[in-house]
């Protein structure tokens, strides 16, 4: 059985991957390192309901006692400099989404991977059974992708990342972006919807809306050369078939989940509409993104994401 060292317990994440993997056999969180905004009681509790006796002073013990390191700080920020403890072992690393918030984050987690960093994740709905089944289905039977819409609710990254990884994983791993325009947004009843079109280098179209007053569904529809397909994607069961992803490559079976390059264009693509969006829907091509740009505020988030969090793991 697998043993995954928990780096900070930030969202809800720690308790539903942990929920499903306490069904089987494959893996249990056996260790927790916390240096984020959840206090000793939600530790305790965490630690309390998972059977889990070891509480690390660093990351660099936790890393040389388990076998996979998961990343749950809400900081994007922090997440690169959380993930070389492990890198420094040769132990493999499980970023949950977003996996970075800035282009130069992403040429370091890129350059990192290159140098031999094995570096997993990040938004379940990649691995969604709505995504997987159609994926799975011959070209000839679905016929090829035109066009993929996907839509998100709640903030304009830490969720909306959502939707871009569930067009990533439509595509397939080698999708890459050619330029992402700022569509505008409506606002009613005090409800913006914020809208983005993105154009790949295939030709293949698509768009994601955020819907950013409170949570929405996920849903994809996807049109292709022979049909079209619209489907609201389960996100709880999502995190399972990830899960399962993760425990088969460490079995050392095939590796069907997402490349770093993969997981880095949606963040591309996410950056590049920011910048649409400052530049009042300028179309913006990847490839010019700058790399001084600030990207995705990760402290301004963890501020704000703490400031309103309930207590979700405690016990007393």
């Amino acid at each position: 059985m697998y043993k995954i060292g928990v780096v900070n317990l930030d969202t809800s994440h720690p308790k539903a991957f942990s929920s499903y993997l306490n069904q089987g056999n494959r893996a249990r969180y056996t260790a927790v390192y916390n240096d984020g905004f959840r206090g000793d009681d939600e530790v305790e509790g965490f630690m309390k309901a998972n059977h889990i006796q070891n509480r690390c002073h660093s990351m660099a013990e936790m890393a040389r006692n388990v076998d996979i390191g998961f990343i749950h700080s809400c900081n994007w920020d922090k997440h690169l400099d959380q993930a070389q403890a492990f890198i420094d072992v040769g132990k493999p690393v499980f970023i949950d989404k977003p996996i970075v918030g800035n282009l130069k984050d992403c040429k370091r987690i890129e350059a990192l991977v290159q140098e031999g960093a094995v570096v997993l994740g990040s938004s379940s709905l990649r691995y969604a059974d709505e995504v997987t089944s159609f994926v799975a289905q011959p070209v000839e039977e679905r016929g090829e992708v035109v066009h993929v819409t996907a839509t998100v609710g709640v903030d304009e990254f830490n969720y909306a990342i959502h939707a871009v990884e569930t067009i990533m994983g439509v595509l397939g791993d080698e999708a890459r972006a050619q330029l992402v325009t700022y569509i505008g947004n409506r606002y009613k009843k005090e409800a913006p919807c914020e809208s983005y079109f993105i154009q790949f280098k295939n030709g293949t179209t698509a768009m994601y809306h955020v819907y950013l007053n409170g949570w929405q569904p996920s849903t994809m529809t996807v049109i292709t050369t022979k049909t079209t397909i619209c489907r609201t994607i389960n996100a709880g069961m999502a995190y399972g078939a990830m899960l399962d992803q993760v425990c088969d490559f460490l079995d050392g079976k095939e590796n069907l989940l997402a490349s770093i390059e993969s997981l880095t264009e949606s963040i591309k693509i996410m950056l590049a509409g920011r910048l649409s969006k400052q530049k009042k829907g300028l179309p913006i091509l990847l490839c010019e993104l700058p790399l001084e740009d600030e990207g995705f505020d990760g402290g301004e988030f963890e501020a704000g994401y703490a400031a309103a969090a309930a207590k979700i793991y405690s016990t007393k």
